[in-house]
């Protein structure tokens, strides 16, 4: 008989969260109402200590903390996890105490995301060099999508 272990995974703290490789853009189709984007993933291993396992374990963690699913299947709407004050964006990725701040993102985006348009909210497993551009963004987003190893949710902005 086989045994069903289940795996719980901490969700990690800011120590990490410094180390994740964070994008965000404003897709606007032709055909499709405009969608906001979170891209996160975290940079190959390089602190004492950090692996490969230890990154995706990681990187897991939040993806379990904020109920994201496999990009093959349909995206869920998992609350509103954004927080935007002044200049600031956040995001609340499940840890009990921290927030997760985002890049500035663009004022299309952010007038999209005030207004009360959804985010798609993407955690890839698979590391992201800091400083990727657009091109290496899609192919990244192309390839995670392709091989199982991204995730994703569909969040707001959180009313005061």
């Amino acid at each position: 008989m086989t045994e069903n272990r289940l795996t719980i995974r901490a969700v990690p703290g800011p120590g990490f969260v410094a180390g994740c490789t964070v994008s965000t853009w404003l897709h606007t189709g032709a055909l499709a109402a405009p969608i906001a984007y979170v891209l996160i993933g975290h940079a190959p291993p390089r602190r004492a200590g950090e692996t490969t396992e230890s990154v995706e374990a990681g990187l897991m963690g939040m993806v379990e903390a904020m109920r994201l699913r496999p990009a093959a299947e349909r995206v869920p709407i998992v609350g509103a996890r954004l927080i935007m004050r002044g200049p600031y964006v956040a995001l609340d990725y499940g840890h009990p105490a921290f927030f997760m701040r985002l890049p500035t993102p663009g004022d299309d985006w952010r007038r999209h995301v005030t207004a009360g348009g959804q985010v798609c909210l993407t955690i890839g497993l698979d590391p992201v060099p800091p400083g990727a551009g657009p091109d290496a963004v899609e192919a990244y987003l192309a390839r995670v999508i392709a091989t199982h190893r991204a995730h994703m949710g569909a969040t707001t902005i959180r009313n005061r």
